[in-house]
């Protein structure tokens, strides 16, 4: 069912932050990209976009707002213990930029075995839930006409593109790969926005850190919340810490290695990590992998222990 609580526009009335004169000047291509994504939303009365609080969905709910007026567009976040609260605020936060409501529902991908056993597929399951969650909860209660989110054409190209089978499953729009936008692309028209999100790294969820064959667990996903919490608490951003068994293999940016194992950094990662339930730390000397998903397996060695 549908939270409470939603990420509402500004009480003045105001549509959200608009491009103005401070805002960077939009190549030809990505004014021309921009209309094509407009022209492929038009017609459509009410839009649901499945939105991440990323910079791809977040761009389309921009364009879809500005296309079909902000009152007729919502965003619907899906909540479960593989959403970092970071990313939920952050997600409300943005759509508040945006000045387009959002509403939260609860996705129940952890009561599906094929997601827990945590194989090849997961990442489908996880897009089938949340396409399975809004056409249950969302679809008829908030009148939609159709829902979209926000697959680009990189990923269009992909043939093991996960969201992709689901999102054909359930109908759903994809006006940014339709309309041809790469991720610099989005980025681009992202930044003309003024979205908060424009070079935000893309992340994908905490079961992402877990390798394949490794079941999916609230605790586990929880466990690696808190660690992530106290790398980032740190200054180390981007990072993701992955659990193997009671070692957690922490991955910061390459640049930021000599500071990782250099007091007082090496310390307070050992023991804050440790405190959020790992025996033993490790560091990834090759540092985070930009869109890295959970490995096919367990590497052999973690990395240099921090603890």
């Amino acid at each position: 069912m549908l939270y409470s609580k939603a990420t509402r526009p500004a009480d003045d009335g105001s549509p959200g932050q608009q491009p103005g004169d401070r805002a960077p000047a939009l190549s030809e291509r990505a004014q021309i990209l921009a209309s094509a994504v407009s022209t492929t939303l038009l017609g459509i009365g009410r839009l649901g976009v499945a939105y991440s609080g990323g910079v791809d969905s977040a761009t389309l709910l921009a364009l879809a707002a500005r296309t079909l007026g902000h009152g007729n567009v919502i965003g619907i976040l899906g909540v479960s213990p593989g959403l970092p609260a970071r990313e939920r605020q952050l997600a409300h936060e943005t759509a508040r930029v945006i000045g387009v409501e959002v509403v939260e529902i609860t996705t129940r991908e952890g009561d599906n075995p094929a997601y827990v056993a945590n194989g090849p597929d997961r990442p489908f399951h996880c897009k089938e839930a949340l396409f399975s969650a809004i056409d249950e909860q969302c679809v008829g209660r908030l009148r939609l006409d159709a829902v979209a989110y926000g697959e680009t054409a990189d990923e269009a190209g992909d043939p093991d593109n996960p969201g992709a089978f689901a999102a054909t499953n359930h109908r759903v729009l994809r006006p940014l790969a339709d309309a041809g936008l790469s991720k610099p692309d989005v980025r681009e028209l992202a930044r003309w926005l003024g979205l908060p999100v424009a070079d935000k790294p893309s992340e994908h969820g905490l079961a992402s850190r877990i390798p394949q064959g490794v079941p999916v667990t609230p605790e586990r996903l929880a466990q690696i919340e808190r660690a992530e919490n106290v790398v980032r608490a740190l200054g180390f951003a981007p990072c993701q810490v992955r659990p193997h068994g009671e070692v957690a293999r922490v991955q910061v940016p390459a640049g930021a290695l000599a500071r990782a194992v250099t007091e007082p950094a090496r310390t307070a990662l050992a023991e804050g990590i440790r405190a959020a339930g790992f025996s033993a730390v490790a560091l990834d000397l090759d540092g985070i992998q930009p869109d890295a998903r959970a490995p096919q397996q367990e590497p052999g060695e973690p990395g240099p222990a921090l603890s």
